[in-house]
């Protein structure tokens, strides 16, 4: 029997394959499952349309993801960090905190599921990292930790030290 698969299938091949496969294993398996249909000339018509509006959208996107991308390119992401002796930072840098700045930044459709960290940032410096925004679109941005500066830190006057240490008592 000739099915269309509608999803990936691990033995049979990948969406939109025509493939043979034996009529109780269709029947009973791959079409109720949702696997599959079968390859009736007007299903192959219409997954053929359907196949076609795919293709646009997906081209659409990858077009919207690759003018992303070069937007991306030009930016680059500060974090001031505290950190110890050594010039050790606490914790790391971490993906959330990226898409936080993204976000601020003006860059909303970006999923954060999709910034790639190889290794966290656990250190001061300059790190590159990557954003797959599409299946064939990678977006490359660079992001700078350095060091808290004392000025932001301020130190607390001393009667708001004193009402701390009363209401600790």
């Amino acid at each position: 029997m000739k099915i269309i698969l509608k999803k990936e299938h691990e033995l049979l091949g990948d969406e939109g394959q025509v493939v043979n496969v034996k009529n109780g294993y269709a029947r009973n398996y791959l079409i109720p499952k949702g696997y599959a249909t079968i390859a009736s000339d007007s299903n192959l018509k219409n997954y053929e349309e359907i196949k076609k509006q795919r293709a646009k959208k997906v081209q659409k996107l990858v077009e919207e993801a690759k003018k992303i991308a070069s937007d991306l390119s030009t930016h680059s992401i500060t974090f001031e960090v505290k950190t110890g002796e050594e010039d050790k930072i606490f914790g790391s840098v971490t993906s959330q905190m990226i898409f936080d700045k993204l976000k601020e930044k003006g860059f909303e459709d970006i999923d954060r599921k999709k910034i790639v960290l190889k290794e966290p940032i656990k250190s001061l410096g300059e790190h590159e990292l990557e954003i797959k925004l599409q299946h064939a679109v990678i977006a490359k941005i660079k992001i700078n930790v350095i060091k808290e500066s004392l000025e932001e830190a301020e130190i607390l006057p001393s009667t708001e030290k004193e009402e701390i240490v009363s209401e600790q008592e």
